[in-house]
């Protein structure tokens, strides 16, 4: 997109609702978020070529009004035979790839194809909501994933790389002033685990690590669970629970401690779950993530919404257990609810 057409630039890493472990990717939101369909153009970066296309038409509903979606695209382009990047959320295709698509395509809304770009060739347009980007070098591997095998049922996320390293000036100072996350690394980050500590994200016991995301399993991220840092401001601590009371949810700690990075095996750590109220400035302007700033701090809020109880019981594996709406005076041990998790 073109920079001003781009209201901010949120990083990997965010977490949210069925999102539990860190995202991986980014949202370039346009500058009039509530834009209509189409408004903005979607270029590609650099030559190269697409060689999947897929839409999304069935069973999506528009959050705002409850009514069907319109399609939204998906495509995937390769650069080198290990360098890639993929756009999601597209509200339209240019006109040449919509007739490639519609030639190609599958039931269920997938094609391949093979379709050469130019770099700066309008691909499609994006309005009233963000364009989901990343960018994978397949030649390396995260480091902080350390079991990679567990990351298998979507293992693009092993191959997730900073894409501001792979634009040019003065292109890449104008995308980067447009990241509310200030602090290294400042693409964002998704692979915390540190083995023998508690930092990171762990599946469900017997989940197969990410589990299935092939459509048999509808909720896959129940089994997931992630004790890390925010996004945009990595001094607060996340607790994103994929089955919490039944729903997914994402809290921050009372108290900001103890540092689960510091977390070692046999420690028995409660942490006392707030929701983040919301995020600030420096001059106590409430954010809205529209606009980027470069001193965005996450508040949590004031009131306890229940508490979690977690033991690391070897380098690989912690027990866990959720006490909703219970303060942490009010959580003793552990019952026979708590779970196993590992990684």
């Amino acid at each position: 997109m073109d920079p001003k057409d781009v209201g901010v630039i949120l990083p990997y890493g965010g977490m949210v609702g069925a999102h539990v472990t860190p995202i991986d990717h980014m949202y370039f939101a346009p500058f009039v978020f509530n834009s209509p369909r189409d408004t903005y153009e979607v270029r590609a970066m650099a030559d190269g070529l697409i060689t999947t296309i897929s839409e999304r038409t069935q069973n999506v509903t528009d959050i705002n009004n409850g009514t069907p979606k319109e399609a939204e695209y998906q495509m995937k382009f390769w650069y080198t035979c290990d360098f890639a990047s993929y756009y999601d959320l597209i509200t339209s295709l240019s006109p040449r790839l919509k007739a490639e698509f519609d030639a190609k395509k599958q039931n269920g809304g997938y094609a391949n194809v093979q379709i050469k770009v130019k770099g700066g060739e309008v691909v499609g347009r994006i309005g009233g909501q963000t364009l989901d980007f990343a960018v994978y070098d397949y030649t390396k591997i995260l480091p902080g994933f350390i079991v990679p095998e567990h990351y298998l049922a979507e293992s693009w996320k092993l191959h997730v790389v900073d894409p501001f390293q792979y634009f040019k000036e003065p292109l890449r100072s104008q995308l980067l002033a447009l990241n509310p996350r200030q602090v290294e690394p400042r693409e964002g980050k998704l692979d915390y685990d540190i083995d023998g500590k508690l930092v990171g994200t762990w599946f469900r016991e017997g989940n197969n690590g990410f589990g299935d995301t092939g459509g048999r399993n509808p909720a896959p991220w129940r089994a997931h669970l992630s004790i890390v840092y925010d996004s945009l401001d990595p001094e607060m601590i996340i607790v994103s629970i994929g089955d919490y009371a039944g729903q997914p949810e994402q809290f921050a700690v009372k108290g900001n401690a103890p540092d689960p990075a510091k977390v070692g095996q046999g420690e028995k750590i409660k942490y006392e779950l707030v929701q983040v109220d919301h995020y600030r400035t420096s001059t106590n302007q409430s954010w809205d993530r529209m606009r980027p700033y470069n001193d965005v701090k996450g508040r949590p809020g004031a009131y306890a919404k229940g508490t979690v109880l977690v033991q690391l019981i070897a380098p690989r594996k912690f027990k866990f257990e959720a006490f909703p709406n219970k303060t942490l005076s009010e959580v003793t041990d552990f019952t026979n609810s708590a779970r196993i998790y590992e990684r």
